[in-house]
């Protein structure tokens, strides 16, 4: 059995910044190779907690307050986001969640954890696209991103 650190939050196992025991398989070959855990050291459990206390500081709340950031961001038609592209409308490069999370802040004016956005799907071409915004563990927002070529 493995012991992690989560970096970002998987379904059916935790949320970012648990620490989580695992069997080997499942960490050697699927959290930390994509980067959704990291080996738990004494070292690496200060750090989470350090990361965890600034976290909390920027953390929604209640639920009051993830409804209400929920319909601010749901009164959007849409966030667009430029970036380069072929004449194929394929990007040079995927869109990222800190490219959204800056584009609702932009829009918005919300500060969004960019670690809370999930892309079903990695944005490679021009388009539009849905994402999900996890607010709290019981409220989340469903945003629509549109991506543009320069």
């Amino acid at each position: 059995m493995a012991k992690l650190i989560l970096t970002h939050d998987v379904p059916n196992l935790g949320q970012a910044g648990e620490v989580v025991t695992v069997k080997d398989g499942y960490a050697r070959n699927y959290l930390v190779p994509r980067r959704l855990a990291e080996r738990w050291t004494p070292g690496a459990q200060k750090a989470l907690d350090q990361i965890a206390a600034r976290a909390r500081a920027k953390e929604i709340a209640n639920i009051d307050d993830a409804r209400e950031v929920r319909d601010k961001l749901q009164e959007l038609s849409f966030v667009e986001i430029f970036k380069l592209a072929s004449t194929t409308d394929a990007l040079y490069g995927a869109v990222k969640t800190g490219e959204i999370a800056s584009a609702l802040k932009e829009a918005t004016g919300v500060d969004v954890d960019r670690r809370k956005i999930v892309v079903d799907k990695a944005i490679k071409y021009v388009g539009d696209y849905t994402v999900t915004v996890n607010l709290h563990p019981e409220v989340s927002a469903r945003v629509k991103v549109r991506v543009s070529a320069k």
